[in-house]
Order: structure tokens, then sequence, then C-alpha cells
């Protein structure tokens, strides 16, 4: 009996992608038998951290990244608020929950538009019945779509200007609130923007109300809605269908949220995990980091006691990617995560039936859309301009604190620890670090690792376009990974 054809090939770097990537795939007759993921450039902030004052942590970590910049911002200010012990006024606490959803809800869009269906247009798929349809909105430099949402996320970013003074790298957002305090008649700019781009997201993305959108609540109900459906999601939904996106990409089907968007009672997005079909409340000292495959000295610890020291001759590293784990257990974070923990039934009836996939994680972005902006819309109408906007107090001079938000990829938590008045310990764990992250210990992969197993791999593709769909599923800032 032969043995089993095997080879070794690389893909990457990918282009479209915030920082270097390349996966390693090991294949044997025709499928990926293993996956390697390697984040290859090291940039150390948590190292530039230490030794300063806690406040400058809100200068230095939004550089961290010009894509989620806001959201490091957050995640500074959340972990100083705790340090703290301040609260946000009303005014304070909406301004987060709208800078914070208007970087999310452009990067949904630009992920969609500019990231993920360009590579449909590919001539790889020209005899495919959708090709055509797919080529005209999508194609790289050529496609309507491209001219039709880059002015409206353009509009829509102008919420940046008014509400953070810039974009990327505001200083606006403060642990005890915001900086930047609007007028009335801003107030009524910032209105009429959301409506602005309300319409675009009915006509263009879904070709129907958002408030239909975010009703639908089960794969059938979706199936049903599609049908002779105008929109972009309607035609992703095409090409899903064609290819069997639904059934590609899954990995632990292990969900994790932090929770995101404060309201007066609880959060929009609940915290939590979601595991073996049932919800597990939040529990931050689960999360410990597995060093034993990173590029980088040390042992498994929880974030608060976790070290940065860079080791790049390590035997057995492959990535300067730390690997997260929740209880010992490989978590997947993002829109899709968010929308099963939160216990969206459109989401969890998807995963249900096939697991976490490509598709599913597409769709789950999407649906951020349509839940997120009808909320910003309430919010900015909430706004009290003669009302506080910030409270303020002084950092102790020690302390341990955790800023734990969510970013449009996902989980991101960034641990303090000040001494003597100054940053001691400050780690970081973005989204992208768990999704992306190596092997633990136990030699167990990590959630992309475990997604691009089995897939099958066409030998005169180069790079394989289904290991495309799965990695851009989730997103990579690979940036973010390696802060």
């Amino acid at each position: 009996m032969a043995a089993p054809a095997t080879a070794t090939r690389i893909v990457g770097p990918f282009n479209r992608v915030e920082g270097d990537l390349e996966v390693r795939l090991e294949v044997e007759d025709g499928r990926v038998r293993g996956a390697f993921v390697n984040s290859p450039l090291y940039r150390g902030f948590e190292s530039m951290l230490v030794g300063r004052a806690p406040g400058d942590a809100l200068v230095i970590v939004p550089r961290i990244c010009g894509i989620c910049s806001v959201s490091q911002s957050n995640a500074a200010a959340a972990a100083l608020r705790a340090l703290s012990g301040l609260t946000m006024p009303d005014n304070g606490r909406l301004a987060h929950n709208l800078v914070s959803a208007c970087e999310n809800l452009a990067d949904h869009l630009s992920h969609f538009y500019l990231f993920f269906m360009p590579d449909f247009a590919r001539p790889a798929y020209a005899d495919r019945p959708w090709f055509e349809r797919v080529a005209r909105r999508f194609k790289a430099l050529h496609g309507q779509a491209t001219g039709d949402m880059l002015p409206a996320r353009a509009a829509f970013m102008h919420l940046m200007g008014l509400m953070a003074g810039k974009w990327p790298h505001s200083l606006s957002l403060q642990p005890g609130g915001t900086t930047r305090a609007l007028e009335q008649a801003e107030c009524l700019q910032l209105i009429a923007l959301l409506r602005a781009f309300r319409r675009f997201l009915e006509q263009h993305v879904f070709g129907d109300s958002l408030e239909q959108v975010a009703a639908l609540a089960s794969l059938a109900d979706l199936t049903a809605w599609r049908r002779n459906r105008e929109g972009d999601l309607a035609l992703f939904l095409d090409v899903a269908e064609d290819l069997g996106l639904e059934r590609m990409g899954r990995a632990t089907d292990v969900f994790l949220s932090y929770g995101a968007y404060e309201e007066t009672q609880g959060q929009l997005f609940i915290p939590g995990l979601w595991q073996a079909a049932q919800h597990h409340v939040l529990a931050p000292q689960a999360i410990a980091e597995d060093l034993s495959h990173a590029w980088l000295a040390g042992d498994a610890a929880p974030p608060a006691q976790g070290q940065t020291i860079p080791q790049a001759d390590k035997p057995g590293a492959y990535t300067w990617c730390k690997a997260p784990r929740y209880h010992g257990v490989v978590a997947e974070t993002g829109a899709l995560a968010r929308q099963m923990v939160t216990g969206h039934p459109l989401v969890r009836d998807l995963v249900r039936l096939h697991g976490g996939s490509v598709m599913a994680r597409v769709l789950a972005r999407l649906l951020e859309l349509a839940l997120v902006l009808p909320r910003m819309q309430v919010w900015a109408r909430q706004l009290q301009p003669r009302a506080p906007w910030c409270h303020h107090a002084d950092a102790p001079r020690e302390g341990t604190a955790a800023g734990l938000v969510e970013a449009a990829r996902g989980a991101l938590g960034h641990w303090l620890t000040v001494k003597q008045g100054r940053i001691a310990n400050y780690q970081i764990i973005a989204p992208t670090t768990w999704n992306f992250s190596p092997r633990d210990a136990q030699g167990t992969p990590g959630a992309l690792e475990q997604a691009l197993a089995h897939l099958p791999v066409s030998a005169d593709q180069d790079p394989p376009l289904l290991v495309q769909h799965v990695v851009r599923s989730f997103d990579p800032c690979m940036v973010c990974t390696v802060h």
C-alpha cells in the first residue's frame, strides 16, 4: 500500500492584512493535515509602557494599530478607570459607546467590502453562476461596491471628528468619560450622520430595513428572506451556499466575549463564554497565556503576572504570538462569539446546524451593523449637552486592574500593574492573539489552526482560495497580535 502523499506549503504573506502573517500547511493527499500560524513581526509595545506614568498608556496604546485605535484607547481607559474607582457620567458612557461603535461598524464594512468579498471576483471562480455579479460589485479597483461604500463610510466616520476630535489615535476617551463635550448643534449633526448611514445600509448592504434583518431568527428565516432580494448580503449568501462556506472553517465552537456597549442596565452584548451549547458567566481569572511555542521567554501565567521577553532562538517556537487559553481551552472571539454569547437566535441556529464557519463569521459582522446602528441613534438622542461629560480622579500609586472591551474582531484585554506611581507591568491580549494563537504545551492548535485542518487544498491554486477565505473570515490584525 502506497504511503500518503505529503507536502509542506507556505501561504503568505497575505495581502489586505494589517501586519505580517504566514501560514505553514502540512498537506496530505490534498487536504490540510496540520496548520502552523506565524506572526513574524515583533513590536514590543508592552515593554515600552513599563516605567511610565499610568496616564501615558492613553497616548501610547492607540498607536498599536491604525484600524482599532479607539478599542485600544477604550481598553486602557477601562483599566485606568478600574484602578481609580471612577464612574462615568451618562454623557461619557454614551460617548464611549458611540465612538467605539463607529469604529467597529466601519471595520465590519471595510472587512466585507475591501478585504473579504474581492477574493470571489478572482478568475478561478469564472465558471460560477454568481461570478459576473460578484465581479461587477467587488472586483478590486473596479467594482461598483467600493464606489458605493467608501463615501458612505467616510461620511459615517465624521462622527469621529465630532466626538473624538480625530481618528485614529484620539485622546478624547478618558477613564472618567470624554474630553470632547458636544453642543446641541453638534448633537443634531450626529443624528443626521447616523440617519444617512442607515440609508446606505438599508439600500446597498441589506435591501431591507435594519429592524427586519435584526429580527431574522433562524437559517430558515434567512433562506426565505434572501429570495429575490437585492443587496450585497444576499449576493454573499448566494456565494456561500454555492461554495458550502457554512461548512468551512470550523474551529472549537467555544466562544468568548467580554461584553460591549454599556447601557443604563447591563450591556447591549453581554459578557461570557459559550461552550457545549451553554452560556457561562465570564471569569477573567480563568485566562492564562501559554508561551511554549512563542519566541518569548517564561512560563504560562495569567496576563496580570505575564511577561513579554523576546527569545528569538527558542527551540520549538514558530511565532511571536502567545497562546491565550480559558481554563486551558482554545476559545474563538469576534462578532460571531459576541452574538453566540448574547444569544442572537439566527447565529445560534447557524452554529447549531453547522458549527462556527466562514459564513457564520461574516454574517455575524453584517448582522451587527443592523443591531448596533439603531442603538447608536438612541444613544445620540440621549446626549445632554449641558450635563457633565467627564469625571476626574488621580490614579493611585499602587494597584492592579484590567480593562476588558470588545473590538470589532473580538475580546481585547489590557492588564495594568502600578507601583510607586509608575507602570510596573502592562499586558495585552488582542482578539487576533486568541484566534491566531499557536499550539500550547499540550500541543493543542489555536482557533485558526483548527479551522484550517482538513480543508481541501488544490495543487494549482497559489495561494489556495479556501485557505484564504477561512483566514479572512477571522479578519487578522497582526500588529495587534504582537503589539
